[in-house]
Formats: structure tokens, sequence, C-alpha cells
């Protein structure tokens, strides 16, 4: 099969349908820990939360970091973190730091 021919407008919808489900599978996953999908994906719901941010931003929408963040979050990241968020192990923090070192970081 071919790639179908997919106008702008369209593959703007269907990115936006893809965004919105990735954002409801992190809500719906949060003993995924942010520590895990950096070194798993190079990316976490705060990347996501930046991303969102400069977007608006380029769309000359003023959006600050916190807002940006309860929007991926479903709720204020304060919450988030009281709610879901676990000490990363030792594992995790050494493979974050091998990423960060090797210029894998966000």
């Amino acid at each position: 099969m071919s790639k179908p021919e997919i106008s702008p407008a369209a593959t703007q919808a269907l990115e936006a349908a893809a965004f919105r489900a990735l954002v409801a599978h992190l809500r719906a996953n949060p003993q995924v820990q942010n520590i895990e999908l950096m070194n798993l994906a190079g990316f976490c719901r705060n990347c996501l939360s930046r991303w969102y941010r400069e977007a608006a931003q380029a769309q000359g929408i003023e959006l600050d970091d916190a807002a940006a963040r309860e929007i991926i979050y479903g709720m204020p990241y304060k919450q988030w973190q009281a709610q879901h968020q676990k000490p990363a192990s030792p594992q995790a923090q050494a493979a974050f730091a091998a990423r960060q070192e090797g210029g894998e970081g966000h």
C-alpha cells in the first residue's frame, strides 16, 4: 500500500489526534515515571509540556511553564508530583546521568 495523499489540514488534524492520544495515555499511566521515560525514550511529560509551550508561543499565545504542565499532566504539576512521583532508583539516576553526560539530555 502506498502512502495516501493527505491534505495539510487533514495532516494537522491527524497529528492533533495522535497528540491527544499520547497525552491521554500518559495521564492514564502515571505509574510510568518521568525519569523512566527520559531513560527509555529521551523525553518525558515535562519535555512535552515545554514543546507545547514553545508551540503556543510560536503562535503568539503566552503560556507559562505551569500552565503548559497542567495541560499535559491534567492537574497542577505539584499535585501530580505529590500523588504519583516516586523517588528515582539509583539505577535510574545513573542511567539518566549517563544520558546527560553523553549529550542525550532533554
